[in-house]
């Protein structure tokens, strides 16, 4: 039986990947996937493998990625080893862009859409808070943080203004629901 991959997406600044720690950590058989990105290491941010953008055109050209894209000036991929391991049954948690969710559902089959909310004036203070963008670069971030998903691509809405144990239990109800 394939596991299934839940995609944990939203604004930058939203606080997704302080939540798939956290989600991870209630759930130590989640098999957390680590992007392969064009960020300097330098800049922080999430636990990720940095690359070259020649780097990273090798690996896709040599099928090492099951998904990928490019936003805000970076690629972004999805080792393949991600969807293989779904197939072999082991439920995956990854931080997607909302733009390639349609995508992301044909390649894992089942696709569960974690979209992490939050208002205007806490993505701000965040994304400052975090040094890695100038200004301007927080300004064209905030300006995407409405982005719509696409059609047709299930999700559930987890708000993540309050404390990170709140948005955590709101998604482990989602995720794995008691039965009555």
């Amino acid at each position: 039986m394939a596991g299934r991959m839940i995609a944990v997406v939203g604004p930058s600044g939203v606080g997704k990947d302080s939540l798939m720690t956290a989600l991870a950590g209630q759930r130590p058989d989640l098999a957390v996937v680590r992007r392969v990105i064009t960020r300097d290491p330098e800049r922080g941010g999430e636990d990720f493998e940095p690359v070259s953008e020649q780097t990273f055109q090798s690996l896709a050209e040599a099928g090492g990625f099951c998904l990928q894209w490019q936003a805000h000036g970076l690629f972004y991929g999805i080792p393949e080893a991600a969807r293989l391991s779904v197939r072999s049954g082991r439920d995956g948690l990854v931080n997607l862009s909302r733009g390639v969710l349609q995508e992301a559902q044909a390649v894992f089959g089942e696709l569960t859409v974690l979209n992490v909310t939050a208002s205007p004036e806490v993505l701000a203070q965040r994304l400052a808070g975090r040094g890695r963008e100038t200004a301007a670069e927080i300004a064209a971030r905030l300006k995407q943080a409405d982005k719509p998903l696409a059609q047709g691509v299930p999700s559930y809405n987890i708000q993540n203004d309050g404390t990170l144990e709140e948005a955590v239990a709101q998604a482990l109800r989602v995720l794995y629901p008691v039965s009555a």
